[in-house]
């Protein structure tokens, strides 16, 4: 293993842009990013940070890889962690790093006793599925995600 995977710090903030963008145009909407590195500075980094990382970094400084998680709060368990983005380079992808950040993530969240691990897959992403199946993680029929953005949000609420 040529990579180490470390909490996620200010200094990498360039490097899990650069991977959200390139995640973004792997899911074939490359527009849709908006978020910023002072975003991810202000609500990774602040007093109460919104969100947790981990990074997959080479031994030459490189990061490869992230993982980009936070809490959330379900009704049925209790405290669950949402895992927002898991990514690996496509030029890195075969090497373990994602399977090790995916490992990273679900060990925070045995150790720190959350109830749940939970993300989305898009549904044509079958090698994803496949490795998430093969961990043990359920795939959940009949659920769908429901979103409302910010062009949608002032809409409704001007109504």
């Amino acid at each position: 293993m040529d990579f180490i995977i470390r909490k996620g710090e200010p200094k990498d903030m360039q490097a899990v842009l650069n991977l959200i963008t390139e995640l973004a145009v792997f899911e074939k909407l490359p527009n849709e990013v908006e978020v910023t590195i002072d975003d991810l500075l202000k609500d990774g980094f602040s007093n109460t940070p919104k969100f947790k990382t981990f990074v997959a970094q080479e031994s030459d400084g490189n990061i490869i890889g992230m993982a980009l998680f936070y809490e959330r709060y379900s009704t049925w368990k209790g405290k669950t962690i949402h895992l927002e983005d898991l990514m690996v380079t496509e030029t890195k992808r075969g090497i373990g790093a994602g399977k090790e950040l995916y490992k990273s993530v679900l060990n925070f969240a045995y150790k720190n006793k959350y109830k749940r691990v939970a993300w989305e897959v898009l549904d044509w992403n079958t090698n994803a599925i496949k490795f998430y199946e093969s961990t043990g993680a359920k795939i959940l029929n009949g659920w769908l995600v429901a979103q409302m953005n910010e062009k949608n949000l002032k809409n409704f609420i001007s109504q």
